[in-house]
C-alpha cells in the first residue's frame, strides 16, 4: 500500500499521525508541504477525493486564514486556493492519501482507518493512549 501523507513537522497531530503509520509498520511518503507549497490542482484533487469542499481544509490557529477573510461568507474557492498556496500554513494537516481513501487526520488516530494493519494500541506525545 502507497501512503502519503501531508505533514508539518512543527505540528504534534502531525507527528502522531506519521508515527501510528509507522507503528503500523508503514512507511509513508512524506510531504511537507511548508516546504513544497501547493498547487490549485492538489487542493482540488483532495478536497473531491475526501468529497469535502476546499473551504473544510482552512485552519484558522497559526495562520493568516481569518486576517485574509477565508471565513466570510461569499468568499469563493480560488480566493481561498491562492490563499493556501501564497501562504500553506492556511491548509489543515496532516492530510493522509492510502488505497483506502483520503482524509484529514484530525483527530490522528483518524489515520488507523486508511492503513492495512493498523497499531492495536498507540501512545500520543501528550501520554493519551489510542487503542485497546
Amino acid at each position: 500500500m502507497t501512503i502519503t501523507l501531508y505533514h508539518n513537522p512543527a505540528c504534534g497531530t502531525s507527528r502522531n499521525t506519521l508515527a501510528m503509520i509507522r507503528a503500523s509498520g508503514e512507511e509513508p511518503v512524506v510531504v511537507d508541504y511548508l516546504q513544497a507549497g501547493w498547487s490549485a490542482e492538489r487542493l482540488q484533487s483532495l478536497a473531491a477525493q475526501m468529497g469535502a469542499p476546499i473551504r473544510s481544509l482552512i485552519r484558522d490557529k497559526g495562520t493568516p486564514a481569518r486576517a485574509l477573510g477565508l471565513f466570510h461568507e461569499g468568499v469563493d474557492d480560488q480566493t481561498i486556493i491562492a490563499a493556501m498556496i501564497g501562504h500553506p500554513v492556511i491548509v489543515n494537516r496532516p492530510i493522509v492519501v492510502s488505497d483506502k481513501g483520503v482524509r484529514l487526520c484530525r483527530p490522528s488516530e483518524l489515520v488507523l482507518d486508511l492503513l492495512s494493519e493498523p497499531v492495536a494500541r498507540f501512545t500520543k506525545e501528550d501520554g493519551e493512549v489510542v487503542g485497546a
